[in-house]
């Protein structure tokens, strides 16, 4: 009989969810609690406890070529960087090609998850959702679950001394949508991650004066790398994997400050924390130092106290009249319908094998989609996790003993707390490429360069030393898509054709690749024996 797979929604997560069951032949159901697919991508003007939204502005982080699913490149006509609305778009076409919504029960919550009677044969679950039309519930058995409803949910908000007296407008950046209604305001963004710093670059243009509180300060990464080159197809490469995987942290953290401060200075901008780039997720910001050099943002130190009409710091320094207090302080996650028998999240710290499976259930038929923070983007791991889940569910894929996942988890933490400062924010940590590697080993999808070298060199050399673009993850193993080896060959001329607007004469430059695979074949060597 053809297994029955819950998925619990249809975000960037729960799309390829339904589409790897899908390819696996098992069943998907999928149980929207809103009107619509694309989750946090989805921009609502409306403002919905539980529900995460971009604000009107966003431009995403990662680039096309970088974000896509393994399978379906983004149109090259979209730009490198997307607004959101494109991104949306995106998830759009994914769904009509492969006709994913007709699988979604949409305005339908979850209410409870909990092991079937019987779990411990059949690994089944009961499932209880609710209509939120006609507030109807209904109980459903399914043969497995995938949890899709990412981390970007519950607002974590503070205890601030004084926050209660102050007799302005609070807010939290998860209900911030645009700048209407913060003209000429003096407005205290608390908070410097990636929302933090996009809102106060973008109200620093409207408002009379925007401060940028924060605790420890931060490393600022640029979109735009050497040459014009988005950042993370130049810098996320197997011979970048390598190097670093080489050099002691230290080493590599020093050069990355230094890069990062020829940029511009952390130090002089008042921005340098304590630790070094590799201990903090970076926050990615193009406009933020601009802004900060003009005066239109004045970075503060954290907060002691809020007054009525202000607040004080920690150095001593006071601000007073401000109108608007946002608060940039990240998410909590969790997952409320679920057995805490089962997972159990506390101070966002989750302990899975590979941030996706309770290594304790005896019948592996759960995993848990897209909970982790990468340095890269997200889209391309949930999917390969999607991936494996599903072929684990089939039987397929057997993983590890208890006590090695155990050990794995472990060995995670260990290495989560020597590498990053303790905190709620760095608890679901994964580096892309060494992740997805990970995830591929498991379902057997990894690029082998040994036979890749053998049988086609130019392109084990263009997946060594290029970006390592999730096409990559479909040349070997189940899943292998045909057009895999095209769609890398062709990432770089769909990644540039959106910025062919104007024609211009290009100067021919002499080509040092066959120099650079010489001088680095010795690199090479030493990968494939490690």
């Amino acid at each position: 009989m053809v297994k029955k797979i819950a998925v619990i929604g249809s975000g960037a997560s729960g799309l390829t969810a339904i589409k790897c069951c899908l390819d696996e032949k098992l069943e998907p159901v999928c149980f929207e609690r809103t009107d619509n697919i694309g989750g946090l991508w989805r921009y609502t003007k409306e403002v919905r406890d539980g529900q995460s939204c971009v604000m009107r502005s966003t431009v995403i982080n990662t680039s096309k070529e970088m974000m896509c699913y393994s399978d379906y490149p983004i149109p090259k006509e979209y730009p490198i960087f997307m607004h959101n609305t494109q991104v949306w778009e995106y998830f759009k076409q994914y769904a009509n090609e492969f006709n994913l919504c007709k699988y979604i029960r949409f305005e339908t919550e979850v209410v409870s998850v909990k092991r079937s009677a019987d779990f411990d044969e059949t690994g089944r679950w009961d499932i209880q959702v609710k209509d939120l039309n006609t507030g109807e519930t209904q109980n459903l058995v399914f043969d497995g679950v995938l949890v899709c409803t990412g981390h970007h949910a519950v607002k974590n908000e503070p205890k601030f001394s004084g926050l209660d007296e102050f007799e302005g407008k609070v807010l939290h950046s998860h209900d911030y949508r645009n700048f209407h209604g913060y003209e000429d305001k003096r407005v205290m963004v608390v908070g410097i991650g990636n929302s933090g710093g996009d809102a106060a670059v973008e109200l620093s243009r409207i408002a009379s004066q925007v401060f940028l509180s924060t605790r420890r300060g931060c490393w600022v990464i640029n979109r735009i790398s050497d040459n014009g080159l988005p950042i993370d197809m130049s810098k996320t490469n197997r011979l970048t994997a390598l190097i670093v995987k080489m050099l002691p942290l230290s080493i590599i953290n020093g050069i990355t400050a230094g890069i990062l401060n020829k940029r511009f200075d952390h130090a002089t901008y008042s921005l340098k924390p304590e630790h070094p780039p590799f201990a903090q997720h970076p926050t990615v910001n193009d406009d933020l130092p601009n802004r900060i050099i003009c005066g239109s943002v004045k970075v503060k130190t954290d907060i002691k106290r809020f007054t009525k009409h202000g607040a004080e710091f920690i150095d001593g320094t006071k601000e007073d009249d401000i109108d608007i207090v946002m608060l940039a302080t990240g998410y909590k996650f969790g997952f409320p319908f679920l057995e805490r028998s089962v997972v159990d999240v506390k101070n966002n710290r989750v302990q899975l094998f590979k941030y996706m499976f309770p290594p304790d259930l005896k019948k592996q038929t759960i995993a848990i989609i897209g909970c982790i923070q990468p340095l890269g983007a997200i889209m391309p791991i949930s999917e390969l996790q999607c991936r494996l889940a599903t072929r684990v569910f089939k039987g397929d894929v057997q993983l590890p003993s208890k006590e090695d996942m155990w050990k794995d988890v472990r060995g995670k933490e260990i290495r989560m707390m020597q590498r990053y400062f303790q905190s709620p924010r760095h608890t679901i940590q994964v580096d892309y490429c060494a992740f997805m590697d990970e995830l591929a080993d498991l379902n057997g999808c990894r690029i082998d360069f040994k036979k890749l070298f053998k049988s086609d060199p130019k392109l084990a050399l263009t997946c060594f030393f290029g970006p390592t673009t999730p096409y990559q993850y479909r040349l070997f193993g189940p899943g292998k898509w045909p057009e895999a080896k095209e769609a890398i060959y062709t990432a770089w001329e769909r990644t540039f054709y959106p910025l062919k607007t104007r024609p211009v004469k290009v100067e021919q430059k002499s080509s040092l690749i066959f120099y650079v695979i010489l001088a680095v074949i010795v690199l090479i060597l030493a990968y494939i024996i490690l």
